[in-house]
């Protein structure tokens, strides 16, 4: 085992970084050469962690998320620094730079949060998982950044990694798990760009034996977008089924950190199964379904949190959906959840000639003030607000594949669906 886990690191060091394209200069991922690893199989024999480790990371994620606040995020932090430095194998200091970049993603330290994930790849790791999982949480929080070219470069990393390992040794125990985890990460990267032609990164993982939550999901969003309700709709309720029996969160299938936990997912697969049902006319189910999926987010990150309102958009926006199919009127609903939707998200402040840095959730963020606008539009003495607040979000969207208005105005006869994915509250 020791002759392989070397084997797989010369591969990764000769193979892979030599050639890794530079990201840009704000985050710029620290990605050096892995160390020797060794796969993992079905039943997850090669993934060993220290049980007290585990203990400790509950303990340390528990105290920090009691009631949100700095001191018991800086209590957690140190407890969980605290395990890290008493662990002797570096599988177990994996688990807790995964636990220590979540909390530290939770309370929008994302930066320092990368440079968490970052460490992990310095690790004498005995796991891919553990890898994978660090792999895929940087990428995410890379897109929810809007950095899409940092993104990018990580995806390619673990692409060419898992690849180059596989032309060197051949399929090994749960090799195509993994495969269809960064295979999904990067065709999620790509419906960013939008390119609804990447289907070829989603093959395979409906057929999989074993599930796995973020590679799902994520196939459902690609499906959901191309209007294959009844397939996406499939997906999600598999997520939304499956996740919470994972009573291990150490399962190498579905070990994940910051936005694609496993936490994430479940919140993700709701709200998205939400819109689904919103945008095929079953608004009771919609509604019903989006009030779970934001009791959910506000006992997880608390009723203040910016994710909050990412989901207090997708009921505005469905309660928007509503009114236009019953030709009825909610527009003092709207108005209300689109303006607490904005306080949440914490939306820079108001210029008649737009946002002139990137901000995270923007897409979100003018999705919002978008539909508060209409709703002002058509009242007289505020319509001046209206135009304001429609000109910054027609400039704030930043997607090139479909504009802001088509994207308000969703019909049956729109070739393109926009699916708002909470996870890295970004439009798709």
């Amino acid at each position: 085992m020791m002759r392989l886990g070397a084997r797989v690191s010369r591969i990764v060091k000769n193979g892979i970084c030599s050639r890794l394209p530079e990201a840009p200069p704000l985050l710029r991922p620290k990605m050096a050469a892995p160390s020797a690893f060794r796969y993992l199989s079905y039943n997850n024999s090669g993934f060993t962690s220290n049980p007290v480790a585990i203990e400790m990371i509950k303990y340390a994620m528990g105290v920090a998320r009691a009631q949100r606040t700095e001191e018991e995020l800086s209590r957690g932090l140190l407890i969980l620094e605290q395990c890290e430095s008493t662990q002797a194998d570096d599988n177990s200091k994996g688990l807790v730079e995964l636990a220590r970049s979540t909390l530290l993603y939770e309370s929008g330290s994302y930066k320092e949060a990368i440079e968490r994930l970052g460490k992990i790849q310095d690790l004498n790791l005995s796991s891919i998982a553990l890898k994978v999982a660090a792999f895929e949480a940087m990428v995410g929080v890379y897109l929810e950044l809007h950095q899409e070219d940092a993104a990018s470069v990580v995806a390619d990393l673990a692409l060419r990694l898992l690849g180059t390992v596989r032309v060197e040794m051949g399929d090994v125990g749960g090799f195509d798990v993994l495969n269809h985890r960064v295979k999904a990460i990067k065709g999620l990267f790509e419906l960013i760009c939008g390119n609804l032609n990447s289907a070829q990164f989603f093959e395979g993982i409906n057929k999989e034996r074993t599930f796995i939550g973020n590679a799902t999901l994520s196939y459902g969003v690609f499906l959901h977008g191309k209007r294959d309700f009844d397939t996406a709709k499939e997906l999600y309720q598999k997520v939304i089924h499956e996740m919470p029996s994972i009573k291990n969160f150490t399962s190498p299938n579905n070990l994940g950190a910051c936005n694609m936990s496993p936490e994430e997912i479940s919140i993700s697969a709701a709200c998205a199964l939400g819109q689904l049902e919103a945008h095929t006319g079953n608004f009771n189910d919609a509604e019903e379904i989006l009030t779970t999926a934001l009791k959910q987010a506000e006992e997880h990150f608390g009723s203040r949190h910016p994710k909050v309102g990412v989901i207090l958009t997708c009921i505005a926006l469905m309660y928007r959906l509503k009114a236009v199919a019953e030709h009825s009127s909610s527009l003092l609903l709207q108005e209300g959840l689109f303006r607490k939707a904005i306080e949440l998200l914490k939306a820079p402040p108001l210029d008649a000639d737009g946002p002139s840095d990137v901000f995270t959730k923007r897409d979100i963020i003018a999705l919002a003030r978008g539909g508060y606008a209409d709703a002002l539009l058509v009242q007289q003495m505020r319509k001046d607000e209206g135009e304001r607040l429609k000109k910054w979000s027609e400039n704030a969207w930043g997607n090139s594949w479909m504009s802001l208005s088509e994207a308000l105005e969703l019909s049956n006869t729109s070739p393109k669906v926009p699916v708002i994915d909470t996870r890295i509250c970004r439009a798709i």
